[in-house]
């Protein structure tokens, strides 16, 4: 059988099943493979990656096949189960005798075609909840976030989302949000873990981690593919809900938002993975810097969404109440100078309480905003990993008076426009910038407490 037809033969038969076609990748797999030739360097060599990201997707591509087949697929036995099943699929009406033999070198097993037998089904025993919150901190209190709760629950439940990006500004809430989101859908689940990544593991420490947690054995596999295989395994049998808090740190500082550091690569594999292979599961990324990855995905029609919280409204009032401050008719003032932003209010009520006796009044009297040290120790972190051309974007628009569009940035900072529109997009993946439409044209300014702590830091 010609190559290009055992290719086409299986590209069908994966869409049949799953809907989706074979990418390049998985055909360039299956065309070195079915050749008899080493694919894995020849392959990273082509396409500028590493070989594990090349047997990580082999991997994958033989549990398709086997889902598709009915039967184990590896790169040893693919091209004579795809030329077999191309000879049953062609020939079925007349295959039914004792041997069966075709001239096209192609082995063929003698036994009658049988007919399919109906599915058993015994009756199954309730699975056993297993909750893994590792180093989760503890919630005393939690701020009314009803309808994003109730968002993200249909996006798990009902639509069966496989990956979900919680994203927001540092202290907006994204932990005690997702911790909240567990209390409430724990019981719909086999599996439910949540891990910090704020010490950046590698992902082989975070896959030996997860695998550990699914087998409850100490000994794991030593190969990563291996791992990742396993824990697509573990999603597919279980229903799992995994959420890993602190993605930022996986990604690198002083470049463009999104990229991982060096090292770290192979996490992007993993969330793409997630995304687009066929599984019963949700993971949860938290994060206050959107992965690269996580913008594509989400508009190719995979079960992947994106979730940016904000504001917590008037139901921030519950926090300057717990600080027993005074005034009640300026607390909507104070929440939308800082944003309804859960962290910065704490930090600005306990200013308020030590320093102007809890007296909102007082304290709005004075030249706002007003940065509290642990305010701007929070801030510190995302703008230490702003570019140069990030930063020089930030300071022209703090000292703006309105918002501008892009184009009146040109000509004002010393970089290039690709440079300055660049910098704009990846500013906004951090969550740093406002954006509003007028006649037509995205207008962009910052917030009054990031305006000023770049007058404050920068200027």
């Amino acid at each position: 059988m010609e190559l290009n037809e055992v290719l086409r033969f299986a590209d069908e038969k994966v869409f049949s099943k799953t809907g989706k076609h074979l990418d390049d990748l998985q055909e360039a797999i299956l065309k070195e493979v079915i050749q008899g030739r080493k694919y894995a360097t020849k392959i990273a060599q082509d396409r500028d990656c590493s070989e594990g990201y090349v047997r990580v997707a082999a991997s994958e591509l033989w549990k398709i096949l086997s889902d598709v087949f009915g039967e184990e697929v590896s790169k040893v036995n693919v091209r004579a189960i795809l030329e077999r099943s191309k000879f049953y699929t062609n020939f079925s009406p007349t295959i039914g005798s004792e041997n069966v033999t075709v001239n096209n070198n192609l082995n063929v097993c003698q036994e009658r075609a049988r007919s399919p037998t109906k599915p058993q089904n015994p009756q199954q025993t309730p699975k056993q909840l297993h909750i893994d919150l590792g180093d989760a901190p503890e919630i005393f209190t939690f701020f009314d976030r009803t309808s994003e709760l109730s968002t993200l629950e249909n996006w798990i439940t009902q639509e069966h989302t496989r990956l979900i990006a919680l994203l927001g500004i540092s202290g907006i809430g994204k932990t005690t949000l997702s911790l909240s989101l567990i209390d409430r859908i724990k019981t719909q689940f086999d599996y439910v873990i949540y891990r910090s990544l704020r010490f950046s593991p590698t992902l082989d420490a975070t896959l030996t981690n997860l695998v550990q947690i699914f087998s409850q054995q100490s000994e794991t596999p030593q190969s990563i593919e291996t791992k990742i295989s396993q824990i697509l395994d573990y999603l597919r049998k279980n229903r799992c809900l995994i959420v890993l808090d602190d993605v930022q740190m996986l990604l690198g500082s002083g470049q463009i938002a999104g990229q991982y550091k060096t090292g770290y690569e192979d996490y992007q594999l993993f969330f793409k993975l997630i995304a687009e292979v066929s599984h019963q599961s949700c993971l949860i990324l938290n994060s206050w810097e959107k992965p690269r990855e996580i913008a594509r995905l989400s508009k190719d029609n995979h079960p992947v969404r994106c979730f940016v919280l904000g504001s917590l409204g008037v139901a921030a009032k519950e926090i300057l109440n717990s600080q027993k401050l005074s005034d009640q008719e300026t607390w909507e003032t104070l929440i939308d100078i800082y944003q309804g932003n859960p962290l910065w209010l704490e930090f600005t009520a306990t200013l308020i309480q030590e320093l102007f006796g809890g007296r909102v009044s007082e304290f709005l009297q004075c030249e706002m905003p007003i940065l509290d040290e642990g305010l701007q120790s929070q801030l510190s972190k995302p703008f230490g990993r702003l570019t140069p051309a990030e930063l020089a974007v930030m300071t022209h628009l703090a000292n703006q008076p309105e918002p501008v569009a892009v184009s009146q940035i040109f000509n004002k900072i010393p970089f290039s426009p690709s440079e300055i529109v660049n910098a704009v997009r990846s500013i906004a993946n951090r969550f740093l910038l406002d954006t509003q439409e007028q006649e037509q044209i995205t207008l962009f300014s910052l917030n009054p407490v990031l305006k000023q702590y770049v007058k404050t830091q920068y200027s």
